[in-house]
């Protein structure tokens, strides 16, 4: 016990931040301290293990062999404490907080309804702030601590997020009726000629349907890019545009009497729709139960 008395296990913590986020930076953010404060820490913590720990390599930083060896002894050394200090039980209805969420329209009219109604029937004392962005964006904040939380497709998400599925999701295509054939939908060569409206956060995206037509050396002509989902099945109504989207964006046809869904003509595969967060927040109480809420509030597909 002699060592442990001659620790401070503040810097244990800051030394484990360190290590998981391999940034000065973006462990303070983690540890809610200021930059100044965690260099102070790294400087400390390389005195008491006689080693660098963090080296710059490539622009950016590496952990050392040493530092590598520290991983997972420090991992099991603090999550024994942290379940001996820890409160037995958490409780949603005393609990106080602002979580920080990045979702699109087309999620915020699935998810938000009954996920604020559980909020406020469980935990009165979460507060919820909404932004949108794109993916990469999320992500981006994700790491940088901007964000708690975020929904959307994360393909290939980086080592240090944690993404769980909430439901799959297929593509659809929309249009006027009067622009279709009596029956069925267009073919592939129809579809293609016809002008199509994409949302995008941005107009030069590389969404999933983009991606699967230059995989085959074809391309549409994109007459609108917008980024609100809501809208875009709007524009359909008089026009001779189509629209494909994610099925759980148009909702029930029986509020668009004027269109027709119809299978698109192109090989477009289910996919996952997830919430994301970096690994920084997995076990944090308030946040795993608003991760299960949210889970709790979609019906898988």
């Amino acid at each position: 016990m002699d060592e442990l008395r001659r620790t401070d296990l503040n810097l244990l913590l800051t030394l484990h931040a360190l290590l998981a986020e391999k940034h000065v930076t973006r462990a303070a953010l983690r540890l809610h301290k200021s930059q100044p404060a965690v260099s102070h820490a790294l400087a400390q913590l390389r005195t008491r293990f006689d080693d660098p720990l963090l080296v710059r390599q490539g622009g950016h930083m590496v952990l050392t062999a040493r530092a590598q060896a520290l991983v997972r002894p420090l991992e099991d050394a603090l999550t024994g404490l942290n379940e001996l200090l820890s409160a037995p039980d958490f409780d949603p209805s005393l609990t106080r907080g602002r979580f920080r969420l990045a979702l699109s329209d087309y999620a915020a009219r699935i998810v938000l309804p009954p996920l604020v109604r559980h909020v406020r029937r469980e935990a009165p004392g979460l507060d919820l702030a909404i932004s949108q962005a794109g993916r990469e964006a999320m992500l981006a904040q994700l790491t940088d601590g901007e964000l708690d939380l975020a929904l959307g497709v994360f393909p290939h998400p980086p080592e240090d997020i944690e993404v769980r599925e909430l439901f799959r999701e297929e593509f659809v295509s929309l249009a006027d009726r009067a622009a279709l054939p009596a029956k069925g939908g267009l073919s592939l060569e129809e579809w293609l000629e016809r002008p199509h409206i994409m949302v995008a956060m941005r107009p030069d995206a590389q969404d999933e349907i983009e991606t699967a037509l230059a995989a085959r050396g074809l391309r549409r002509r994109l007459a609108v890019t917008l980024p609100h989902w809501s809208a875009a099945v709007d524009l359909l109504a008089g026009t001779d545009l189509v629209l494909t989207v994610a099925g759980r964006a148009v909702g029930p046809m029986r509020r668009h009497r004027t269109l027709r869904k119809f299978t698109p003509p192109l090989d477009l595969p289910r996919f996952a729709y997830q919430q994301a967060w970096h690994v920084r927040r997995a076990d944090d109480p308030a946040h795993r139960w608003l991760r299960e809420a949210i889970a709790g509030c979609v019906r898988p597909s």
